[in-house]
C-alpha cells in the first residue's frame, strides 16, 4: 500500500460512495485519484455516480452536513454546516473548473481558426500556376551545394505579344524561343529563420557566360532557353543553388498592382518624360497598374540607364512588400480573397513547389514586415560596349563576397562591409 492509500479512512457514517482522508491533497476522492484528475474534466465524480455538489452548499453524503438538514437540536445554526475550510476548498474548486472550461473553449476556437487558415492557404496554393520542367536537367553533383535559407529566382517577363503568359489566366506559353525576354532578374534569399529577406537584382545588361551559347547579356538566357537555361546561367554565375523559380509578365504586373488598390511610391527628384512621355515630379505618387508599369520599365530617360531602372523596380517592390506585410492587406478578411485571386492569376511558379511548400512558406513568413526586406544590386565594376552591345561587368571580388554570404545566410555581414550597396529609400 502506497502513502496516499494509507491516508484514506472510512466515512464517519459508513455511507457508500465517499471516503474522507486527512492527507496533503484535500481533494483526493475514493480510489486514490487526485483532485487534478477530476478538475481536468471540470467535475468531481463520486463512486456511486453522483455529483459532489447539488447546489445546496454541501457535498452529497457529507456526514458533517447531515445531507443539508438541520442539526439534531432543530436549530439551523453552525452545528449542521460544513467547516469553513471545506467551503473555501469547494469555492476554489469551482473557480478552477470555470478557468479550465474557459481555457479549453479558447484552445478549441484557436484550433478551429488555425484549421480554417490552413484550409484557406491550401485552397489558394492549389490555384497557383505551375511551370513544368522549369529546372535544368543537370546531375546534382554538378550543381551548387545547398546553402542555408531558401533562394528564389524571380523574373519579370517582357512578351512580344499581348496575351498573358504567366499565372492561372495565361493564354499563351510562358516561353517560346525568341519571343520573351527576362526584363527583370532577381535573386530572393529568405533567411533560415524566415525573419529577413534580401533581394538582389542582376541587371539585364550583365555580361555572363551562358551554357552552350557563349557570352551574352543575362536576359538572353531566357530568350534562348527559357527557365532551365536562365536558372543554369544564374547558378553558374553565383554558385548558389536556386530552390524555386517564379515569373510574372507585365500584364500580370499591372493586374496585381490594381488588385492592391494601387501602390504609393516615393520619387526622389523630378524626372523628365521618357519613352512613354510620362514625367515624374519629386514626392509620393499613388500609382495604378499602368502608371507603375511605366515607372519600372523606363530606362532611356534615366542618367544611369538600366541601373537606375533596376533601382526603380526595387523601389516599387519595396512599396508592394510594405503594403502587403505592414499595410494590413493580408489581414483584411474582405479584401484578401480578391488579392489572392489576383496573385494566382498573375504569377507562375516551378512545379517542384507543392501546396505544402507554399503553405509552409506563407506560414513561415507571417512575422516578416516591410522593413525586414532589403534590396541591393549585384556589384558592377564597369559599363562598357562588348560586341556592339551595352554591357555591365560584375566586380569579381565584391560579387563573390556577396554570393558567399548569401549561401551562408549571412547577408548582414555583406551589408555591414558595403552599406552603400543597399538601395536607398529614395530613387529617381
Amino acid at each position: 500500500m502506497d502513502d496516499d492509500e494509507s491516508r484514506v479512512g472510512a466515512t464517519s457514517d459508513g455511507a457508500a460512495g465517499r471516503r474522507e482522508y486527512g492527507g496533503d491533497d484535500p481533494y483526493r476522492a475514493a480510489g486514490g485519484e487526485s483532485s487534478d484528475a477530476h478538475d481536468g474534466i471540470g467535475l468531481r465524480i463520486l463512486d456511486d455516480g453522483r455529483d459532489t455538489d447539488d447546489g445546496d452548499g454541501f457535498a452529497d453524503g457529507d456526514p458533517d452536513g447531515q445531507d443539508g438538514q438541520e442539526g439534531q437540536d432543530g436549530d439551523s445554526g453552525d452545528e449542521g454546516a460544513p467547516p469553513p475550510g471545506h467551503r473555501k476548498k469547494r469555492r476554489r474548486r469551482r473557480v478552477r473548473t470555470v478557468l479550465i472550461t474557459t481555457v479549453v473553449m479558447m484552445l478549441s476556437l484557436v484550433l478551429l481558426a488555425a484549421v480554417g487558415v490552413w484550409w484557406f492557404i491550401d485552397h489558394y496554393a492549389g490555384k497557383v500556376d505551375r511551370i513544368e520542367n522549369a529546372f535544368p536537367n543537370i546531375p546534382a553533383a554538378e550543381q551548387p551545394p545547398r546553402g542555408k535559407g531558401l533562394n528564389f529566382l524571380l523574373v519579370g517577363l517582357d512578351s512580344r505579344n499581348d496575351m498573358p503568359t504567366t499565372g492561372r489566366n495565361a493564354k499563351g506559353p510562358l516561353w517560346q524561343e525568341g519571343m520573351q525576354r527576362s526584363d527583370a532578374t532577381m535573386l530572393l534569399h529568405l533567411s533560415a529563420d524566415r525573419r529577413s529577406a534580401y533581394i538582389v537584382s542582376v541587371p539585364r545588361d550583365t555580361w555572363v557566360a551562358i551554357p552552350g551559347r557563349g557570352e551574352a547579356k543575362v536576359n538572353a538566357a531566357f530568350s534562348w532557353g527559357g527557365p532551365p537555361l536562365l536558372i543554369d546561367t544564374v547558378q553558374r554565375l553565383t554558385d548558389i543553388r536556386v530552390d524555386h523559380f517564379a515569373a510574372i509578365d507585365w500584364e500580370g504586373f499591372k493586374r496585381l498592382t490594381d488588385a492592391l488598390g494601387g501602390v504609393d511610391v516615393e520619387v526622389s527628384e523630378d524626372v523628365p518624360a521618357g519613352e512613354d512621355n510620362r514625367a515624374w515630379t519629386a514626392g509620393r505618387h499613388h500609382m495604378d497598374g499602368a502608371e507603375a508599369l511605366s515607372y519600372v520599365r523606363e530606362r532611356k530617360g534615366l542618367p544611369r540607364g538600366d541601373l537606375d531602372r533596376v533601382e526603380r523596380q526595387q523601389n516599387f517592390m519595396r512599396a508592394v512588400f510594405e503594403e502587403l506585410l505592414s499595410g494590413g492587406k493580408l489581414s483584411d478578411p474582405l479584401g484578401l480573397p480578391g488579392l489572392l485571386d489576383a496573385i494566382t492569376d498573375a504569377i507562375s511558379v516551378d512545379d517542384r513547389m507543392s501546396n505544402s511548400d507554399l503553405r509552409d512558406l506563407v506560414w513561415g513568413m507571417r512575422k516578416l514586415r516591410g522593413d525586414d526586406v532589403r534590396f541591393m544590386t549585384a556589384p558592377i565594376s564597369e559599363l562598357k560596349t562588348i560586341n556592339g552591345q551595352d554591357a555591365a561587368v560584375l566586380a569579381p571580388e565584391k560579387s563573390k563576397f556577396m554570393w558567399d554570404n548569401m549561401r551562408a545566410d549571412t547577408m548582414d555581414i555583406y551589408l555591414r562591409r558595403y552599406p552603400h550597396e543597399e538601395t536607398p529609400d529614395y530613387v529617381r
